[in-house]
């Protein structure tokens, strides 16, 4: 083929499969969560077999609202509001404590909205009274998301000397017009400024997060982009996919659709940064992270231990999840549960002494057949259909014979090899990796094209997925 043939090709490819399609954070996913009506969680944790926790809180404040952001968040310039909320996620501590009794905490977790919305001093509060009630690991992942906007020196010292070991900045993108258009103009010399800071306090793991398919992004200012990010040389990356979903957040209304990168170009911003950042040594981990070869993330890939969670790729496979705030999600032995997404909502569960998950899922023996399958998928771009057979004590083929035939039509197009004692996702397919999980995700109305259609049909439908691609 002519490289004009190969380009018309992954064109049509990308048209294709270009369809909307779940993150695969989890699986089944938040959205196939329904009513519960009893302490779920308290129910899972009988029975689970998780020797540790991690533990995840959600902080909903921001100062200013990102026209492109789908978090859950409450924008506002009063800080006093979470002088309250600390008070509402001490009690909720409290009120689970029959979940973290007797276990010790290897990961804590804060993001939002923006945890920097908490001043030094309500991060000092935060951390007291968790290690008031949770024993935490003396080697714990310590995490936490920034709005580069609102940290300084000082609050980076206040980090450190709380225990936190890992940062997250949010770059998103260094173009201004870009920047204008989501309504985050930030500085990049500050960011890089305070990364390197934060190595000189001693912090184990630096990450950016950037996002491709942002209204007025191109090749060139994209470019720019991934250059002042391999410039500032995080340990890790996370190269988000932008979620278009105005329908369901009112702020993205704000651009026109027309402004957006269309799905061909978003694959080649995609390319375009998994080209240059492998090129200067970081390894791919799963979609859309990227690690120095040293990290220990890099080394859970490679040793096999890779994971994913709601947080996304982790290290700690064998342990309970539990979130704390409004609109977190824990998972306990084979539940889910989520807490109310409005704050008064949860502030009224917490009140009455109500469990205060309002919706959740237990899973059955197939949801978790399916979920070893998309996860080894989502961390590995492979599955061992020997491994899947064994744990499960399933025929592989006859189980999943009509996912199978579904597959043989992405194995046509390139998209995966090897289907006969094991599934490969090829290189060049990866961006891909989340249309090939659909065809396993039995929550789907039939499969993801069908799902697709029937949304087609009907204007009034909202997405309940962002694109794949």
């Amino acid at each position: 083929m002519t490289v004009k043939q190969v380009s018309q090709a992954r064109t049509t490819t990308i048209e294709k499969y270009a369809k909307h399609a779940p993150r695969y954070t989890s699986y089944p996913t938040a959205l196939n969560f329904s009513p519960v009506n009893n302490d779920i969680l308290s129910i899972a944790n009988k029975a689970t077999k998780a020797d540790s926790i991690s533990l995840y809180i959600h902080i909903p404040f921001c100062k200013t609202l990102c026209y492109y952001c789908g978090c859950n968040k409450i924008v506002t310039r009063h800080n006093s509001k979470a002088d309250e909320y600390l008070a509402y996620i001490e009690k909720e501590i409290v009120a689970k404590s029959n979940l973290y009794k007797d276990k010790m905490a290897v990961s804590l977790h804060l993001g939002g909205g923006s945890p920097s919305f908490l001043s030094a001093e309500q991060q000092t509060t935060l951390m007291a009274l968790l290690k008031k009630y949770i024993s935490f690991d003396e080697d714990a992942e310590m995490s936490i998301e920034l709005d580069p906007r609102n940290v300084d020196l000082h609050y980076l010292n206040t980090l450190k000397d709380l225990g936190y070991n890992r940062l997250s900045f949010g770059l998103q993108d260094t173009d201004f017009q870009v920047q204008q258009t989501i309504n985050r103009v930030q500085s990049t010399l500050h960011i890089s400024d305070l990364v390197f800071e934060a190595r000189n306090l001693g912090f184990n793991s630096i990450n950016l997060d950037l996002i491709y398919g942002l209204p007025h992004q191109s090749i060139h200012t994209f470019r720019t982009t991934i250059a002042a990010t391999k410039a500032i040389s995080p340990d890790r990356i996370s190269l988000f996919s932008y979620a278009h979903l105005p329908e369901r957040f009112a702020a993205q209304r704000k651009f026109a659709d027309d402004i957006l990168p269309n799905a061909e170009l978003k694959a080649e911003l995609y390319d375009l940064a998994v080209k240059e950042f492998k090129k200067i040594g970081y390894e791919m981990i799963g979609l859309d992270h990227f690690a120095k070869k040293s990290d220990n993330l890099a080394l859970a890939k490679k040793a096999g231990k890779l994971h994913r969670n709601f947080q996304g790729y982790t290290l700690h496979g064998n342990t309970d999840l539990i979130g704390f705030g409004v609109s977190a999600i824990s998972t306990i032995g084979n539940a889910f549960a989520q807490n109310p997404k409005q704050l008064k909502d949860y502030y009224t569960k917490i009140d009455n002494n109500e469990p205060v998950a309002t919706i959740g899922l237990s899973l059955t023996s197939d949801d978790l057949i399916r979920r070893d399958v998309i996860s080894s998928l989502m961390c590995n771009l492979s599955l061992d259909i020997n491994n899947i057979e064994r744990k499960h004590n399933i025929i592989f083929n006859d189980y999943f014979a009509s996912e199978l035939n579904a597959l043989r039509l992405l194995q046509k197009d390139g998209l995966v090899l090897h289907m006969e004692h094991g599934i490969v996702v090829p290189e060049h397919a990866r961006i891909f990796i989340r249309a090939i999980c659909a065809t396993f995700d039995a929550y789907l109305d039939g499969h993801m094209e069908a799902h697709s259609n029937a949304q087609a049909k009907d204007n009034k439908t909202i997405p309940r997925f962002s694109k794949a691609i």
